[in-house]
């Protein structure tokens, strides 16, 4: 690409609409410094310093897309509690539309607790219920969706499934099926429930854990002729347009009817890798709304992961550092 064609392809990011479905959550730390043993136990105490919420899961997939600055809208179902009332002001101290997000007495409002002690990880803690949506909420929040979908223009959609129970087959069935006759483009970025009920999207993206896991098979990523067959297995059941599989410290594959790419991950400095899965779905979503080609896909997509694996904790990709880092290695 020319540095203008990288310049407009970023310029006209600004133009899109992008539904996102899938599981929210808040995202809480407690960052702080850890200088002793726990007397009463062999672990580490954490001296807290700065407690954060951040919004997380398919609502770090908004904020991704909103950075890059397309318009999100979240499709989700929470709880009726008080973390619900925090996910809300979260919404709004964001900008982020709630038009789309279903409060629900069945269910409570997932929240993941990361403690952080000099800058690393030492526990998460996870408040959810991850059961399937009850036939009433589901109903309305196929109906909300569709409504949206009707009423609004939408450039693309996104599953963002971390296996909440926030999407379904039915879900997934209603939403493409209506997609698919107004020729939205769908991407997807699978979990393990739902792995294989994914049919005729446009763009799916598991990673190589999650396509092991899904088609029961060993995959060795060294092996571009293994990646390509399980591709090829995985196509034959859900009749997806693309596949995009991500690699860790390979890189990642890209697969379009008879053309595959492989590119290679650049070398980083990792500190955490939490949350890169949401910005290259959203990344790899506006190229495929602005109808660009597999290479270019998988170069912005796969520059953008490895971006954000360089930050601590869940964190959106920032639109200026992604242009500078591309305007340099993808000429």
């Amino acid at each position: 690409m020319t540095k203008e064609e990288i310049t407009s392809l970023f310029n006209n990011f600004n133009k899109l609409n992008v539904l996102i479905i899938g599981d929210v959550m808040i995202d809480a730390y407690y960052f702080g410094k850890v200088d002793r043993i726990s007397p009463e136990a062999p672990v580490p105490v954490v001296s807290v310093q700065r407690k954060e919420n951040r919004l997380g899961g398919a609502a770090n997939v908004a904020l991704n897309i909103q950075e890059l600055g397309a318009n999100p809208i979240l499709c989700s179902v929470i709880g009726n509690d008080d973390d619900a009332i925090i996910f809300d002001k979260l919404l709004a101290s964001k900008k982020l539309s709630n038009q789309g997000i279903i409060n629900s007495s069945n269910r409570i409002t997932t929240v993941k607790t990361r403690i952080i002690g000099n800058n690393h990880q030492m526990l998460r803690v996870d408040a959810e219920i991850d059961n399937d949506l009850i036939d009433q909420d589901k109903a309305e929040l196929i109906a909300k969706i569709i409504a949206i979908i009707n009423q609004q223009k939408i450039d693309a959609v996104v599953f963002e499934d971390y296996d909440k129970g926030i999407i379904s087959s039915v879900v997934i069935e209603e939403v493409v099926n209506i997609c698919n006759e107004k020729n939205i483009p769908t991407t997807v970025d699978p979990k393990k429930r739902n792995f294989l009920h994914y049919h005729n999207v446009s763009l799916f993206k598991p990673n190589l854990k999650e396509l092991k896991e899904g088609l029961n098979i060993e995959i060795n990523p060294k092996e571009l002729e293994n990646i390509s067959t399980a591709v090829a297995q995985l196509n034959n059941q859900l009749n997806n347009k693309i596949t995009f599989i991500t690699l860790s410290e390979y890189g990642v594959y890209i697969a379009k009817q008879n053309k595959q790419h492989l590119e290679k991950a650049h070398v980083r400095n990792i500190s955490d890798v939490s949350g890169a899965g949401d910005t290259v779905i959203s990344v790899a979503t506006l190229c495929l709304a602005l109808k660009q080609p597999i290479e270019i896909i998988a170069a912005l997509s796969n520059l953008a992961g490895g971006i954000v694996c360089e930050k601590v904790g869940v964190v959106p990709i920032q639109k200026d550092e992604l242009l500078a880092e591309a305007l340099i290695k993808l000429i």
